[in-house]
C-alpha cells in the first residue's frame, strides 16, 4: 500500500482541523433536535452587516468555542501578557478599557463606529430645557482611567502626570463658554493623585474609579453646589464605616477566563459605606429629594453593588446632609439615561438642581450617540 506523500498527509491535516468543530457543532445541534446554525446565512440578505452578525453568532454558540475559550484567554494574558479585545494590560498588574485607551490616541476621523453626534448641542439642549423648569444643570465628565494614570500604561520617563484629549478639552472649553456649570475633574483628579501619592484613584483590574476616587469627586461636587448656592447644606446627620472588599475588577470579568479569575488575586479595596446617623441603616437615594443624579456605571459602582452605600451618591449625599435621588444607566450617560428619564418625569418633580455624569470616552463612543431628547412638558410630572 502506497503511503500518503507529506503534503497529502498536512493538507488532510489542516482539513480535519477547520472541519471539526462544525462536525461536532452539528452533531450536537442534530442530537438536541435544534435546526442547524448554519443554515441561517440562507435566510437572511446576504449583506455585509448580516455575515458579520452570522460570523458573531456562531462563533458566540460554539460549544467547542465555549470550552477552548477560557483557556485560551487565560494563556494569552499569562504567557504574551495578552488581555484580550476589550483590555489592555498596563505595569504592575494595572488594567485599561481599549474604548478610552482608543478615544484618547486615535483621531476622531479614525475611530472605528466613531459618533458622529454632537455633546455640545446635546448638553445645551438639555440645560436649556432643564431652565425652563428652573432646574440647573452641573456637568460632570468622569475621566478615562487612561486620563489620569498614562504612567501605568507604558514606562517612560518624558510621560506627564494626566492626559487630557483635544476633543474632550475643546468639549469642556466650549461648555465654559456657554455658561454650561461642570466640575472639571481632571484637574481635581491632578491635584489629588500630586497631594497623595501612593492613593490610587482608580481601580487596577477595573475600569472605574475607587473609593477614594469617589470621595475626592463627590467632595468636588459639592463644594461647587454649595459655592453657587444652588443647593443649601441638609440636616441631616450621617455616619460612615470602613468595609473591606475583595473584587475582581470588570476588566478581568471581560475576558470570560474562569481559570484566569481563579489564578489572579482579587483587588483588596477598602469601601467608607454611608449610614443614617438616626437609623443606622445604609444609605439609599430618595426620588423626592431636591437634587438628582443621572449617569452610568460610575455611579453604580460601590452603590447598587457590593457593598452598597458606599458610591458617588451616597458620599454626595453625606457631604450635603442631605439625601439625593439618581438615575442610572449602564454605559447610556449620553442618551439612554436621558430617555429613561424621558419615560420617568416624575423624577424631575420639585427638583433644583440635575447633576449629569458621563464617563469621558462617552464623547466619542456614546451609545446612541448625544441625541437631542426633549423632555415631557412640566404637567406631565
Amino acid at each position: 500500500m502506497r503511503r500518503p506523500s507529506p503534503a497529502s498527509a498536512l493538507l488532510l491535516l489542516f482539513l480535519a482541523i477547520i472541519c471539526t468543530p462544525s462536525a461536532v457543532q452539528l452533531a450536537l445541534e442534530i442530537k438536541r433536535g435544534d435546526s442547524p446554525q448554519a443554515f441561517e446565512i440562507f435566510r437572511q440578505r446576504p449583506v455585509a452587516k448580516n455575515l458579520r452578525a452570522y460570523e458573531r453568532m456562531l462563533e458566540e454558540e460554539s460549544w467547542l468555542v465555549k470550552r477552548t475559550r477560557p483557556w485560551t484567554q487565560y494563556a494569552q494574558f499569562v504567557w504574551l501578557h495578552e488581555a484580550g479585545e476589550k483590555a489592555v494590560l498596563g505595569r504592575d498588574g494595572w488594567l485599561f478599557y481599549k474604548p478610552g485607551l482608543e478615544y484618547l490616541t486615535r483621531r476622531p476621523e479614525l475611530r472605528a463606529g466613531k459618533n458622529k453626534t454632537d455633546p455640545f448641542s446635546a448638553i445645551i439642549d438639555f440645560r436649556d430645557q432643564l431652565a425652563a423648569r428652573r432646574i440647573q444643570l452641573l456637568v460632570l465628565a468622569a475621566p478615562n482611567k487612561e486620563s489620569v494614570y498614562p504612567e501605568e500604561l507604558l514606562k517612560r520617563e518624558s510621560l506627564p502626570d494626566r492626559v487630557i484629549s483635544h476633543e474632550t478639552a475643546g468639549l469642556l472649553k466650549k461648555l465654559r463658554g456657554a455658561g454650561v456649570e461642570l466640575v472639571n475633574l481632571f484637574e481635581v483628579f491632578r491635584i489629588a493623585k500630586a497631594s497623595q501619592p501612593g492613593t490610587a484613584l482608580y481601580l487596577r483590574q477595573d475600569s472605574h474609579w475607587s473609593p477614594v476616587g469617589i470621595d475626592v469627586a463627590a467632595q468636588a461636587v459639592a463644594n461647587r453646589l454649595l459655592e453657587l448656592r444652588w443647593i443649601v447644606p441638609g440636616a441631616t446627620h450621617f455616619s460612615g464605616r470602613t468595609i473591606e472588599l475583595k473584587r475582581t475588577g470588570d476588566l478581568i470579568r471581560m475576558l470570560q477566563s474562569e481559570p484566569l479569575e481563579r489564578a489572579l488575586v482579587p483587588e483588596n479595596i477598602l469601601c467608607s459605606q454611608v449610614l443614617s446617623a438616626e437609623s443606622g441603616l445604609v444609605y439609599g437615594d430618595q426620588s423626592d429629594a431636591d437634587l438628582l443624579v443621572i449617569g452610568d456605571s460610575f455611579l453604580r459602582i460601590f452603590q447598587a453593588d457590593e457593598p452598597g452605600g458606599a458610591g458617588f451618591t451616597s458620599h454626595l449625599a453625606e457631604k450635603l446632609g442631605q439625601p439625593v435621588a439618581s438615575l442610572i444607566s449602564d454605559g447610556g450617560a449620553s442618551t439612554l439615561v436621558r430617555q429613561e428619564l424621558f419615560r420617568r418625569p416624575a423624577l424631575l418633580t420639585n427638583k433644583k438642581v440635575v447633576i449629569w455624569e458621563f464617563v469621558e470616552r462617552d464623547i466619542g463612543f456614546g451609545a446612541e450617540g448625544w441625541q437631542i431628547i426633549p423632555l415631557p412638558p412640566p404637567q406631565a410630572d
